[in-house]
């Protein structure tokens, strides 16, 4: 199995000198892979020089994408566009401080980091492995904190605007990763199976909260098509159309 995480690090300029220290703030990397941004070509550059004074080997392997073909980055472009997509539409004018930003950065992070990608073995267990669990061995959660969804920016602290932000964009994010394509009504879909978990579609969540149960019962039509399933989470049972139930990739 493979999988895929998100790290995010805010910087005040984009000169090889700044992508340098976030990239010691992470940490050292085996391989690294990128585009030929100026930044990323004079970082490496930098680190050859460093090596050769100290008589070092570079110990990281560098891929660069050939010129003019940004879709030869596609695993994280995607992940990039998630983040700049959601993010311009929600900060829209603000102006927010370094330290706003990087938090607002860490909690996305963790957002991006919460989706579900796969059933644990444990058929009684309903919940499921994410990229946060590769990332510090358990979910990742965050405490209670009250909808601000609603509330004009006027009547906010700047903590308060910060997670507004956040919630803003954990609603626009999370409506568009369960909205998966669908050819209705066009072509006979495979049926789903019992057992099978899903992600509920639930608008109303709070950050970091999806909403999982595993189908127990189908209700096929008098066409012998199912459309509505039952579904069981750890605490209650109710049913759903199969538009509202997205499994997770490994179903």
């Amino acid at each position: 199995m493979s999988t895929k995480a998100v790290h995010l690090e805010a910087v005040s300029d984009l000169p090889s000198e700044a992508f340098l220290a976030s990239f010691r703030r992470r940490g050292r990397c085996t391989d690294m892979y990128s585009d030929r941004g100026t930044n990323f070509i004079g970082a490496y550059n930098l680190l050859l020089s460093y090596c050769k004074q100290s008589s070092e080997t570079l110990s990281i392997k560098w891929h660069f994408n050939p010129p003019s073909a940004p879709h030869f980055g596609g695993l994280w472009e995607s992940a990039v566009k998630s983040v700049k997509t959601h993010l311009y539409r929600v900060i829209g004018c603000q102006i927010l401080t370094f330290e706003e930003l990087t938090t607002l950065l860490a909690q996305i992070e963790a957002l991006l980091n919460s989706m579900p990608l796969c059933s644990c073995p444990d058929p009684n267990d309903l919940g499921s492995l994410t990229p946060g669990h590769f990332l510090t061995l358990e979910p990742h959660t965050a405490p209670p904190d009250e909808n601000l969804l609603d509330v004009t920016q006027n009547r906010l602290s700047r903590w308060q605007l910060v997670q507004q932000l956040q919630q803003h964009f954990w609603k626009r994010w999370h409506v568009e990763y369960t909205l998966q394509q669908r050819a209705k009504w066009n072509s006979v879909q495979n049926s789903p199976r019992i057992g099978t978990l899903v992600v509920v579609k639930d608008e109303n969540l709070p950050p970091l909260r999806w909403l999982l149960g595993r189908i127990i019962k189908l209700y096929p039509g008098t066409d012998q098509v199912v459309r509505v399933a039952q579904i069981q989470t750890t605490k209650v049972f109710f049913d759903r159309p199969l538009v509202k139930q997205c499994p997770l990739p490994d179903q």
